[in-house]
């Protein structure tokens, strides 16, 4: 389904304020496929209100100065990271709707959530909608709202605002392919343009050069869940030290990849599972439950690798490679459901990440890598047909731990397939919105 999103504005009169924000006040309302996020009950007037009456210019200014942070940073739970990425924070007097954006970095997500109703409040937003729709269009989108608010200054006769200022630095970084990486490095660490550590950035920039940027963007984008970005030189030592062999030659490869490209018009969840689906086929593993030592030989290493461990060696799994055909790896997770589920992200990824990548990492970001990874693993160890046969209609809590039990996942792996499958409600598991969409 074509998705179409945009930012409708009808200019208004207001008084006793600032040039700019006299020039661009009026009714605005945001649509995605017709649906608006912004509707309301306007007690004033008494009547529902697709179109509240904002301020186009502070929206704007918003808008560009958290352009690069909207764009790439993925969810996260920091208060800091609401205040980024939720329009109910731009303040400035008005009352803006609870619409939350954020990236996996293909596609982009818009949440709107009803306001809670008072007394002193004349002006409740009510729609309740969640939409995905590919990041280029998100970019487009606000592309067209930028120029109907800069031909409206230009027509009002105001020049040399903030937003002028914030919008030709914008231009400028977009159009740089080396700030557009320096920007974007900034985004996955969750900072503002500039506010970065310098020596964290120039670690990942060094090490992007070394690795690939690819994979060094995964490691930022982990700091919102743990807090670090260890740097690439670190990975390698601890894999040395602590980690298993793990040969590219032994591993699996997907003879065909047809229709296996990362991309912003295929979620990452559902090509993820159409990989796992693949490789099933062509190995002919058909819906059996895939044992320790299948899984290893797949992935190119030892069942040692998915033994219990007693203490965590790291913030989140990777596999490294360190000179030709030759890797190791270290696996996060204590637990030996856990090591499986790992083992087979990294398999998924290395068979669908570019062939640059040297690093392979499996983080708890939600980033769109990330997400095509979990649910290549999930399919991967429990597929979906076979845990249906099992449930046969029993999606209990029971009939979860019974499916699991059978595939030696855990039961979480299979209430996330039940979700994007639609089997159970959304609400069950917030895991992924980009899975449970009414837009796809």
């Amino acid at each position: 389904m074509p998705v179409n999103w945009r930012i409708e504005v009808e200019w208004e009169a207001l008084q006793s304020a600032p040039a700019e924000e006299q020039a661009c006040f009026g009714a605005i309302g945001i649509s995605v496929n017709n649906l608006w996020l912004t509707e309301g009950h306007d007690y004033l007037a008494n009547r529902l209100r697709a179109k509240p009456y904002l301020s186009g210019y502070h929206l704007a200014e918003w808008f560009a100065w958290n352009w690069w942070r909207l764009r790439w940073e993925p969810r996260a739970l920091s208060r800091e990271w609401g205040q980024t990425h939720c329009m109910s924070s731009i303040g400035q007097g008005y009352i803006w709707p609870n619409i939350t954006i954020f990236s996996d970095g293909e596609r982009t997500t818009l949440v709107s959530a009803p306001t809670a109703e008072r007394a002193e409040i004349p002006f409740r937003y009510i729609s309740g909608y969640a939409a995905v729709l590919p990041a280029g269009q998100f970019e487009a989108g606000l592309d067209e709202f930028f120029s109907q608010i800069l031909h409206r200054l230009e027509a009002q006769g105001v020049s040399g605002t903030n937003f002028h200022s914030i919008f030709e630095s914008l231009e400028e970084e977009r159009s740089s392919p080396q700030l557009s990486t320096r920007r974007k490095f900034e985004a996955l660490l969750g900072e503002d343009p500039d506010e970065a550590d310098p020596i964290i950035l120039t670690q990942l920039l060094a090490d992007a050069e070394e690795a690939s940027a690819d994979s060094i963007q995964e490691v930022a984008a982990t700091r919102a869940q743990t807090g670090a970005t260890p740097a690439l030189k670190d990975l390698i030592a601890l894999a040395q030290m602590k980690g298993f062999d793990a040969s590219s030659r032994d591993a699996v490869r997907l003879r065909d990849h047809a229709g296996l490209t990362p991309s912003e018009s295929v979620p990452a969840w559902l090509l993820g599972a159409r990989a796992a689906r693949a490789l099933r086929d062509q190995e002919r593993l058909n819906g059996h439950p895939i044992s320790d030592i299948e899984l290893a030989a797949l992935a190119g290493t030892t069942p040692n690798a998915l033994v219990p461990a007693q203490d965590r060696l790291a913030d989140f799994s990777f596999m490294v490679d360190s000179q030709k055909e030759t890797s190791r790896l270290i696996l996060r997770s204590k637990w030996h459901e856990g090591r499986r589920f790992e083992l087979a992200r990294l398999l998924g990824d290395r068979l669908l990440a570019p062939r640059s990548n040297r690093l392979f990492p499996a983080t708890r970001a939600y980033t769109y890598r990330q997400k095509m990874q979990r649910a290549f693993a999930a399919e991967l160890l429990s597929p979906f047909d076979e845990v249906e046969t099992i449930l046969q209609g029993d999606y209990s809590s029971e009939g979860q731990r019974d499916a699991a039990e059978h595939f030696d996942v855990s039961p979480l792996m299979i209430r996330t397939l039940l979700v994007n499958h639609h089997r159970i409600p959304s609400e069950e598991l917030s895991d992924d919105f980009d899975a449970v969409s009414t837009v796809a």
